[in-house]
């Protein structure tokens, strides 16, 4: 059951986080709830006791009352501090397990597929939540021993009077129901939720709102925010007016069933059957009974929510642990090379492979030059190589060795990229760009080194205090940098590790024209070789500018999918096939 499941999870979670507190809590707790009918009892006494005119008697009676009713108020506050400092702690530790999960996995594909982003969304936004859960927990155990108390008291007034909990079974099958309306439409409503918060985005952050602006764009932006806003809202009514019935019907049962009781023992107390004690202690646990029966209705529907979160964070668990453990070992440096065998990938929920048969071989410290039309498969052929992605078919090996086989952390840290979306990480430069290789990013040398063959003088003197300047606006108030300027921090954070057995080019140069570009292939030409024939390296260099392109020792044609041609700059124009023609085709452009 879900919720036993969610009990069971926030436990573990709470034991792990603070085991001292969590005992404290429940000791707390358990008295807290214990208190409660035991002051009803002592009220029924009170009130026997002050009819017969025994003073002694009352007077316990009344002290007893007094300390019960006063510890509930006591331990209620000191339970809840230590839950509330409990549930921040399980709120940290879940976000941290998240991060984890959703980076933990060796490779990527599974952050394509819609399933995954839908449950990486419902447990960011459920996680506070779930934290907080943990004091709905106790307060269940507490409602659930404080009923079985006061079964126990009501049975001492009439064995009738013990069917009285047994109306709450209705309530709690239909607050389940009500409950699973309304996530069953959070769920199908999840992919148009995401879709109203990137627009939201869209209509609210400086980059966006300025391209909008000028396009014109922003009726259409909001217009398709309020559509997907509205589908969603409009669900999530219809769910929650659903549930509003069923909790409605719950809730009318026990109150006929709580009614009844009241008005059974009102008559026996007028027929002497019953002293006028009883009748207090009857209306009062009744009561009490409507509280416990309410509380654990509104608990029962925060740990349902839970028990869906922890569900999805053990699918996202299942995910993160999936795929073989790694076998072969890597090569200290390249001497044959990498061959890709018969290889084919398809996204997650897609018809249509984007990659499809490709098979070649790139020689060991060979600079190797991808072209290919927007979508003909060259940044997803990269992401194989990076082994960011796994072959839907085929295989790539690494000096003989499948790459499917390889510890994908001992691959990943022998190979550097720049991809055309790289991220702006905003924070000193030299953070920025010893971003690249994590573990010299504290080396000044080593940061200064990767900025010097990016040839990233100017963005040095452009940014007051240099490698120590903040860039960006994002952390600090530092220096505004141009497209241009962010594409060298970009390429020299690429260039920090010193000895890459695959060093990935997406478009290094886009935002520079195309004699900067062709003066800095010239100048990485020269040390790329070098490290080929130091470490037998790889560069895969994907550029539209087929001036860059020529200067590869190899380069690779891609068209939809397939390889189309293979071969030298000389080899590919003389075959007069697809890269001749859009050699050409840029030549006469440029002339």
């Amino acid at each position: 059951m879900r919720i036993f499941r969610a009990v069971r999870f926030l436990f573990a979670l709470g034991l792990k986080v603070d085991a001292m507190r969590l005992l404290r809590a429940t000791v707390l707790a358990i008295a807290l709830y214990v208190a409660a009918p035991l002051a009803a009892l002592a009220l029924r006494d009170l009130t026997d006791d002050v009819l017969a005119g025994r003073s002694g008697p009352a007077l316990v009676a009344a002290v007893f009352a007094s300390v019960a009713l006063v510890a509930q108020l006591m331990l209620g506050h000191f339970c809840h501090l230590d839950l509330t400092r409990l549930s921040e702690g399980q709120e940290m530790r879940l976000r941290g397990e998240l991060m984890d999960l959703v980076n933990g996995p060796s490779r990527i594909d599974h952050l394509d597929r819609p399933d995954v982003a839908d449950d990486v969304e419902l447990v960011r936004d459920g996680l506070k939540a779930t934290a907080q859960s943990m004091e709905g927990v106790l307060q269940l155990a507490g409602l659930l021993l404080q009923l079985a108390v006061t079964v126990v008291l009501l049975a001492l007034v009439s064995p009738l009077f013990a069917v009285l909990p047994l109306c709450a079974v209705v309530p709690v099958l239909l607050e389940r129901t009500a409950q699973s309306a309304v996530e069953n439409a959070r769920e199908r409503t999840a992919e148009r939720f995401r879709l109203a918060k990137h627009l939201l985005e869209l209509a609210t952050s400086t980059g966006p709102v300025r391209e909008s602006r000028l396009f014109g764009a922003e009726d259409e932006i909001l217009r398709r925010h309020r559509a997907a806003w509205d589908e969603v809202t409009g669900a999530m009514w219809r769910a929650q007016l659903k549930a509003a019935v069923y909790r409605a019907l719950g809730q009318g049962f026990f109150a006929l069933g709580y009614g009844g009781a009241v008005v059974l023992e009102l008559y026996r107390a007028l027929h002497g059957h019953a002293s006028v004690g009883d009748l207090v202690l009857v209306i009062t646990l009744a009561v009490q009974v409507s509280v416990q029966v309410s509380g654990a209705l509104g608990v029962l529907s925060l740990l349902q929510v839970a028990g869906r979160t922890t569900d999805r964070i053990g699918d996202l668990r299942a995910i993160a642990a999936e795929g073989p453990a790694a076998t072969a070992t890597l090569p200290g440096r390249l001497n044959h090379g990498i061959t890709l065998e018969d290889v084919a990938f398809t996204y997650p929920g897609a018809e249509r492979p984007v990659l499809s048969g490709v098979s070649m071989h790139i020689p060991a410290g060979s600079v190797l030059a991808l072209v290919g039309e927007n979508g003909a498969g060259k940044s997803t052929l990269v992401k194989l190589l990076c082994g960011l992605y796994r072959p839907t078919s085929g295989r790539i090996l690494v000096d003989g060795q499948d790459l499917a086989g390889v510890d994908p952390a001992q691959w990943r840290s022998r190979v550097s990229t720049l991809f055309q979306d790289f991220h702006h990480i905003e924070l000193t430069l030299g953070e920025s760009i010893g971003h690249g290789d994590i573990a010299r990013a504290g080396d000044p040398g080593a940061v200064g080194a990767a900025a010097e063959k990016a040839r990233a003088e100017r963005v040095l003197r452009a940014v007051p205090g240099g490698l120590e300047g903040y860039v960006g606006h994002s952390y600090a108030d530092g220096t505004e940098l141009s497209g241009g300027q962010w594409q060298t921090v970009g390429l020299a954070r690429a260039l920090m590790r010193p000895h890459p057995l695959l060093l990935i080019l997406d478009e290094p140069a886009a935002a520079l024209d195309a004699s900067a570009e062709h003066d800095l292939f010239e100048r990485y030409a020269s040390s790329a070789g070098q490290a080929g024939r130091q470490d037998g390296g790889i560069t895969v260099l994907i550029s539209h500018r087929f001036s860059t392109v020529g200067m590869a020792d190899l380069i690779v044609v891609l068209d939809h999918g397939r390889l189309a041609e293979y071969g030298t700059h000389g080899e590919l124009m003389t075959a007069h096939g697809l890269y001749a023609e859009l050699f050409t085709l840029q030549a006469r452009a440029y002339g």
